[in-house]
């Protein structure tokens, strides 16, 4: 489902990933931890494709995105990637509903079809009651639910999570990697999940360990 060949990534004279060759099945929920500074968020944005690696080759679902031009890349990215980070960055502006519905919008569906989808996924993560809340009104849990939710809403072969529980308290961090499995079991997602947390690292099919860049257990 991700083929990573050969990655290196260097920011100045600094090297932050050494020859990265890695492989994610469709489904799979994989943990990647380290030390900071080892790469992980780098490799990430990498897989996420946004970021371009100095050598090496990123196929998604048989794709080489690294061939693919901005516009092209943008547009695969929209429907094939979800993304959450550990601050949901959601919109202030924009109720709960109205956030989840922002990638369906771009991806070019209309109105009523981007509105079911969303509250869908909200109904899905006990959020009906707080669709019409803008995020100033939410909880910390909830808020980093919707920003699952919004990942989800074109129906993404992989999501990407950033330390997606490094904010949450324990009892939201312990119902958020549970979503994660439920969401997998439910809609066959691909999840790969950065993360200091070793609780939800255990919790993972597969759990990939660098260091210095370099993969030292996978």
């Amino acid at each position: 489902m991700i083929h990573l060949e050969g990655i290196t990534k260097s920011f100045g004279n600094l090297e932050v990933l050494r020859d990265i060759s890695l492989d994610i099945t469709q489904g799979e929920v994989v943990s990647i931890v380290g030390p900071s500074g080892a790469g992980k968020t780098t490799l990430l944005q990498i897989m996420g494709t946004l970021d371009a690696p100095d050598k090496g080759e990123v196929l998604i679902h048989g794709k080489d995105v690294l061939r693919m031009k901005e516009k092209e890349l943008s547009s695969f990215r929209n429907l094939h990637i979800g993304f959450v980070f550990q601050f949901h960055q959601l919109l202030p502006e924009f109720t709960a509903i109205e956030n989840v519905m922002i990638p369906a919008f771009i991806a070019g569906k209309g109105m009523q079809e981007a509105k079911k989808e969303a509250m869908d996924l909200l109904s899905f993560m006990g959020l009906q009651d707080r669709a019409d809340h803008k995020p100033n009104e939410l909880s910390g849990g909830e808020k980093q639910r919707v920003a699952v939710a919004r990942a989800l809403v074109n129906h993404p072969d992989v999501v990407l999570a950033d330390e997606p529980s490094g904010s949450l308290d324990s009892q939201n961090k312990m119902e958020l990697h549970q979503l994660f499995f439920d969401l997998r079991n439910r809609l066959g997602q691909t999840f790969v999940i950065v993360t200091h947390d070793e609780g939800l690292a255990r919790m993972t099919d597969r759990t990939i360990h660098l260091k210095d860049g370099r993969i030292v257990q996978a």
